[in-house]
């Protein structure tokens, strides 16, 4: 039970940190943790007229191939969908892209930042 609440405040610190260094680099939050039972969408931004799914990956180790490779094909699948729910509730569609955040220390001079990730 420690160990997973100390993963949920890890978490929220990493996407805390996302959401700052996004808003540094002009991107605007315009919702966090969209939850679906098919899939979440840690941040949701703005960057001019794109609107941008962002995938926030924590990981302290490089043991199992580190935060971009835990974005599984599955991961992908999940995020997809929940973002098909969220655009459904729009009057229209707008363009848009789906990053990841990827840290692994919670330092915002660590940060990589992955756009357009779903193409890769």
């Amino acid at each position: 039970m420690i160990l997973a609440r100390a993963r949920s405040v890890a978490g929220a610190q990493a996407e805390a940190l996302a959401a700052e260094f996004l808003a540094a680099h002009g991107l605007a939050i315009v919702e966090r943790n969209f939850r679906r039972r098919c899939g979440e969408i840690d941040l949701i931004a703005r960057d001019g007229d794109t609107l941008v799914f962002v995938e926030v990956r924590y990981r302290k180790s490089q043991a199992f191939g580190g935060a971009a490779a835990s974005i599984t094909a599955r991961k992908r699948s999940r995020i997809a969908a929940a973002a098909g729910l969220y655009l459904a509730r729009l009057s229209h569609t707008p363009p848009c892209r789906f990053d990841a955040v990827l840290l692994d220390a919670l330092d915002s001079a660590r940060v990589e930042w992955l756009k357009d990730m779903m193409s890769t």
